[in-house]
């Protein structure tokens, strides 16, 4: 009854099962940190939502690839596909199945009520927490029982497919009505078009993949699976951070997935680029998160576009159009402006963070003596992203010496007034009070690469180096009284710290310590996946297990070395 898998198989514990542009995913990830013993079909509109419990009628175990989720037990087997985004297919020979509400209580506020539909006789679940039904339609076999039809309160609300017999339904998430379900792609075609969907888009965004990047076709399928459709807040099609707990767009986050992107996927990665200043604030500021029913302002994240951008342009094919560029420049310019003014203490010519999750280091140690502070990494960041104004504005005919002397004011100010001589300290932007850290955060002006003086580019390669354990770049060192193995950006493993200072490095011409950077991360994602970040010591993935950023350091970084092996020197 089955076809061939096609692409690599993974564990549903790490990764859900997902299709591109669905905001629905199969998995045991029913809330932050929270693993259900049974697979759940889990939607991501208004939040992440474990709307229905799928049960075997036996012991089974779950197997999954890009394209076919599967149930297997020693009597037969249950298999799942998509059928677009919005609907799932599910086929029992030899092993039945129930299709349960995860909500065991309707209250008039939350829960799930469970009918049956005069209209087509199909089973309707209908969710408080999403605002979306769930339709069940029956296409082979006969439904064993239904439970909990129209009960209220607390009650098991649920559908049986018997094992005895050959079955198969649809499950649909949609508004408020649709014509029943027409069944006009038999299963097997279904989960071909959905192989072939995935197979092109690896081909795509990792055509230089070899038996050296073995992680580099699940990279695009975390990429591919969480991809959504514009609906709610989200204006453009997105690659979520994660279909587990993690279902965001963050304002730094997104830069990463876009550079990703660009060479394969030139529309999506420009999307991904643009989607949240479509969000931007009258002030010029960036949200610090957009999703499918909320946007977040109380933080907004680091000024890293200008970087971002220059990598995407030297990837996009075709390269973005004038009109298209001269909006980039003018949404690039608010909100550099608002780090100009909004962040900058009147006198001061350094701007500031008020709190660690500005920075997207959240709890870093730079941040353990005042909150709001004038820090390296900032600096370096807007320097960056002045010259890339400056750049763009040569380009589009428009004036750009103010952006140069931006730049240039600010660069002075970051040696000037926080490099010590072996070092830079972070400042208290209202006390002034000067605070040294140990933090990998306070080495970001890396990212200046040769824009920095020779002796402090040397000092910082020396820094860093000290920090590289056998995985990665921790971001606490392992000898610091503040490193904790699971601490966030007090000692685990980020991607996107690495890629900014492996890129850096590179570019101040520390090659061979960039190289050690570069393949040290992307062993760590072969051996351990696409975690959220990871122990810095052991190499184990640590919180959402399925993130997109993750994903895409690793090809940002496999597809550079991969150029760099094959190219004659």
């Amino acid at each position: 009854m089955t076809v061939a898998p096609s692409g690599p198989a993974f564990s549903l514990q790490d990764i859900p099962f997902s299709y591109r542009g669905s905001w629905l995913n199969v998995s045991p990830v029913v809330a932050e940190k929270t693993y259900a013993d049974d697979l759940h079909l889990v939607s991501h509109q208004t939040g992440l939502h474990a709307i229905l419990r799928f049960t075997p009628s036996a012991p089974a175990t779950a197997v999954a690839t890009p394209a076919l989720l599967t149930w297997r037990h020693d009597g037969g087997r249950v298999e799942l596909v998509y059928d677009g985004p919005d609907t799932v297919r599910l086929r029992g020979d030899g092993l039945g199945m129930r299709v349960e509400a995860a909500a065991g209580t309707l209250t008039p506020f939350s829960g799930t009520y469970l009918y049956c539909d005069p209209v087509d006789g199909s089973h309707v679940f209908t969710s408080y927490e999403t605002g979306r039904r769930y339709r069940v339609t029956v296409l082979r076999g006969d439904l064993d029982r239904a439970e909990g039809v129209e009960a209220l309160g607390a009650a098991p609300r649920s559908l049986t497919l018997n094992a005895g017999r050959a079955w198969e339904i649809a499950i649909e998430e949609y508004q408020t009505a649709r014509l029943p379900y027409a069944e006009n792609v038999p299963f097997d075609e279904l989960h071909r078009h959905a192989a072939a969907d995935f197979a092109g888009f690896v081909d795509a965004v990792a055509p230089w993949r070899t038996a050296q990047t073995p992680a580099a076709e699940l990279a695009a399928y975390v990429l591919w699976s969480a991809t959504v459709a514009p609906a709610g807040f989200v204006t453009r099609p997105a690659v979520l951070m994660s279909k587990h707990w993690m279902d965001k767009v963050w304002s730094w986050d997104h830069c990463f997935n876009a550079i990703a992107l660009a060479a394969g996927d030139p529309e999506l990665a420009w999307h991904q680029f643009q989607l949240p200043f479509d969000h931007q604030d009258p002030a010029g500021a960036l949200p610090d998160s957009v999703t499918h029913s909320e946007i977040l302002y109380n933080y907004v994240k680091p000024p890293i576009h200008g970087w971002a951008l220059r990598h995407l342009r030297q990837r996009l094919d075709p390269p973005v159009d004038r009109a298209a560029l001269t909006e980039t420049y003018e949404r690039l310019a608010r909100w550099t402006g608002f780090w100009l003014t909004a962040r900058r203490v009147p006198g001061h010519e350094l701007p500031h963070y008020q709190h660690g999750n500005d920075s997207g280091w959240d709890n870093a140690t730079t941040f353990d003596g005042d909150r709001v502070i004038e820090t390296a990494d900032l600096a370096a960041f807007l320097v960056v992203q002045l010259r890339c104004l400056a750049d763009l504005a040569a380009e589009l005919d428009q004036p750009n010496t103010r952006w140069s002397q931006a730049a240039e004011q600010i660069r002075a100010a970051l040696l000037d007034q926080l490099w010590t001589g072996d070092r830079f300290d972070a400042r208290g932007a209202r006390t002034g009070q000067r605070h040294a850290s140990t933090s990998l955060l306070d080495l970001m002006p890396i990212v200046l690469g040769d824009d920095l003086p020779g002796p402090v580019a040397a000092a910082l390669a020396a820094r860093i180096e000290t920090h590289l354990t056998a995985h990665g770049l921790a971001t606490e060192p392992l000898d610091s009284c503040h490193y904790t193995a699971d601490g966030y950006w007090r000692g685990p493993i980020w991607a996107p710290s690495t890629v900014l200072i492996e890129d850096g490095l590179r570019r101040a011409g520390y090659t061979t310590l960039a190289d050690e950077v570069s393949q040290r991360f992307r062993a760590l994602c072969e051996k351990s996946g696409f975690a959220e970040n990871f122990d810095a010591e052991t190499g184990a993935g640590l919180r959402d297990r399925a993130y997109t950023w993750t994903a895409s350091s690793y090809l940002i970084l496999a597809a550079a070395h991969e150029r760099r092996r094959t190219t004659p020197h």
